[in-house]
């Protein structure tokens, strides 16, 4: 079981990359940061995985997730004023933004190279280098990008100008690259490493400073013509440096190492980081005040000149493996070292609760609103009679690890994991008894009864899926044919008859077995992934949901005959998803992953399959009190408007022959809401926030 968390961040869509997944834990994401960037004190943005763009508008305090348009990966991001800024990464991918964020907007760049950095020396003048040695430019604020010769084949990783016209390129095997001329020619220049150079840095037109790979720290003070190796004290690998003066500098890299010098770098000095992640960029306001992102969307803020960093992320970056729900509002995460997780609010906020263990815990499962179980590794087995504020330990009889655990009824209860391990217990797990599994190297799962008797668990034995059925509480287990090879990870019934079991097959590819017939035959269904599939939820006979590695979503509303991939906004694994009804479900996996979906994983009823369909509509303010401005493409003229609410209900309608619309929505509910902009051909959609 997982879930996915309800953030509200709204900007403008684009149809093809709207994802109606969200993030609950930890906020404002876990997607790893690769670059960050302030334009003033207050204003900042940091970029990674998966099309992550955050901006911050008041120093770092709190962070909205941006609507990029794209799931690639942002390597870098630059701003040439409040306004307008660009953001480079995998697949050529190149945004661009007028408006401080609220829309991203595709350029094209002309290459489908990895793009590893941007940087802009005015308005109009740009360039960013990436992978294959390319170098592109843009006299005309992105409008066109040209590549420009430099030469190499080597990835280049960092771009920084002095002046419009003196430049300096550095990537990997210690290449640098320089120009005097606005890119129109690049030189080499002599690093003295074959290193791979991460950033490079200048302070003046002389002195300037480039870090990489084993602690790699160059220093020049004529322009490049010579560069010499300093001291950094450290093998770990460096991504990122930044001076605030000619002698004051930070450097940052693997395990979350900072280094600081105050003496032009003669000296690098360690910095307590207080993380042990990765961290990929560093950028100060002023003197004092700095930020570092990184792995696990660190976020860590220093207002002293580093001498304390702050992490500005919240909630927990444990892995979590399971997540149930009691009702609309009261839920629980289990995972990693002993940690779990309690909302009462549908997730808009996730404690957590005291354990009293610090082992892995694998699944979660509550009987009623206060009485639950929980089952991990050495055979751990907790309870809780009074709603997860205290859990104490049973006796399970076992150390190897359990992987799951299911209730038929307030005492009757199933846990299963390595080993061939099977436990029953009959009275409210007082007393759990080891049921004959008829093996003990198989691992177990995940296990699931459809009534009293009749249970089924799934696992995997070397390179054998595995499928057991019983059909009197565990008395007896019989092994079914399911027809594969490699692993199952979990199964779930809808019905006596029907069923559906996923996991992964050699080679890459995601599994989903259904049966209709008890469970005496499975047949294999498309999943259109290579990704391992963990965890399987169905909410009614024909609407199902899978989540996986890599941030895999599928979505069935035909009985498994048709599996779509939905957005999920991360790249994180998946472990565990769970529904409370219809439309309302959670998914939660690696990094504390915890996401959430009001409109049924995808777009709300009435909205339509969107996913054909391209979008320049723009909606603003937004987020807005009294009115909103919807600007759609002229090609949609004339065209109809409805605004509808999370549930797809149709609340305001209207017919335009005009290209900008004004709406007052002051009568509106707070909340958020749909647009959506049809005419005989087309459909655009955008989302806003009512406040």
């Amino acid at each position: 079981m997982k879930k996915l968390s309800f953030f509200i961040c709204i900007s403008l869509i684009s149809a093809s990359a709207f994802s109606q997944w969200e993030w609950q834990n930890p906020l404002p994401q876990s997607n790893p940061l690769n670059c960050v960037k302030f334009v003033d004190s207050n204003k900042g943005y940091a970029v990674g995985l998966a099309g992550t763009i955050l901006k911050t508008t008041n120093g770092g305090t709190n962070w909205t997730l941006l609507t990029s348009g794209t799931s690639s990966w942002l390597s870098s991001v630059y701003f040439i004023d409040a306004a307008i800024g660009y953001a480079v990464g995998f697949g050529g991918i190149i945004l661009s933004t007028t408006n401080g964020g609220t829309l991203w907007t595709s350029q094209t760049s002309g290459t489908s190279e990895d793009l590893q950095s941007v940087y802009f020396t005015d308005a109009n003048t740009g360039y960013a280098v990436g992978n294959g040695g390319i170098i592109l430019k843009t006299t005309n604020g992105g409008t066109t990008w040209t590549i420009q010769t430099t030469g190499t084949s080597n990835y280049l990783l960092s771009i920084y100008f002095t002046d419009a016209y003196t430049g300096y390129a550095v990537g990997q095997e210690g290449k640098i690259l320089k120009t005097t001329n606005g890119g129109s020619t690049w030189l080499v220049q002599t690093s003295g490493t074959i290193s791979d150079l991460n950033s490079v840095y200048f302070i003046d037109a002389n002195i300037g400073y480039a870090v990489g790979l084993t602690g790699t720290i160059l220093k020049t003070i004529n322009g490049g013509t010579l560069w010499t190796n300093q001291t950094s004290g450290t093998n770990w690998d460096l991504f990122s440096l930044y001076f605030t003066d000619a002698n004051t500098g930070y450097a940052v890299g693997q395990i979350g190492i900072i280094l600081k010098t105050t003496n032009g770098g003669t000296l690098w000095t360690n910095q307590t980081s207080g993380t042990s992640w990765d961290l990929n960029s560093i950028y100060f306001t002023d003197a004092n005040t700095g930020y570092t992102v990184g792995l696990r969307g660190t976020i860590l803020n220093t207002t002293n000149g580093g001498t304390l960093w702050t992490n500005q992320t919240s909630g927990t970056s444990e892995d979590l493996q399971s997540v149930d729900f009691t009702d609309a509002n009261t839920g629980y995460a289990v995972g990693y070292r002993g940690t779990i997780l309690k909302t009462t609010n549908g997730g808009t906020l996730w404690t957590e609760e005291t354990s009293g263990t610090s082992n892995d815990l694998h699944s979660v499962y509550f009987t009623d609103s206060t009485t639950g179980y929980t089952v991990g590794d050495d055979g751990s087995v907790l309870k809780t009679t009074n709603g997860g504020t205290l859990w104490s330990n049973q006796t399970s009889g076992t150390s190897n690890e359990l992987l799951s655990v299911y209730f038929t009824d307030a005492n009757t209860g199933y846990s299963v994991g390595y080993g061939g391990t099977i436990l029953k217990t009959t009275n409210g797990g007082i007393l759990w008894t080891k049921q004959a599994s008829g093996t003990t190297f198989y691992w177990f799962n995940s296990v699931y009864f459809i009534n009293a008797n009749t249970g089924y668990i799934v696992g995997n034995y070397d390179s054998a899926y595995i499928i057991l059925k019983t059909t009197n509480g565990g008395t007896l287990w019989t092994r079914m044919s399911s027809g594969t090879w490699m692993g199952l990870y979990s199964v779930y019934f809808t019905d006596a008859n029907t069923g559906y079991a996923v996991g992964d097959e050699y080679p890459d590819t995601g599994k989903i077995l259904k049966t209709t017939d008890g469970g005496t035959n499975w047949t294999s269904q498309t999943s259109g992934t290579s990704n391992a599939l963990n965890s399987v939820f169905f909410t009614d006979a024909d609407t199902g949901y899978i989540v996986g590695n890599n941030g895999t979503i599928l979505k069935t509303t035909n009985g498994g005959a048709l599996w779509t991939s939905k957005t999920s906004g991360t790249i994180n694994d998946l472990y565990s998803i769970y529904f409370t009804n219809a439309n309302t479900g959670y998914a939660a996996g690696s990094v504390g992953t915890i996401l959430n979906t009001m409109t049924g994983g995808g777009y709300p009823l009435g909205l339509g399959d969107l996913s054909n369909n391209s979008t320049n509509l723009k909606i603003y303010p937004n987020p807005s009190f009294d009115k909103i401005t919807i600007d759609a493409s002229e090609a949609l003229l004339p065209r109809n408007i409805a605004i509808l609410n999370l549930s797809g209900q149709k609340i305001l309608t209207y017919q335009i022959t005009q290209p900008k619309t004004t709406i007052d929505i002051s009568e509106l509910p707070s909340g958020v809401y749909f647009v959506k902009v049809t005419n005989d051909e087309k459909v655009e959609v955008g989302k806003f926030v009512k406040e």
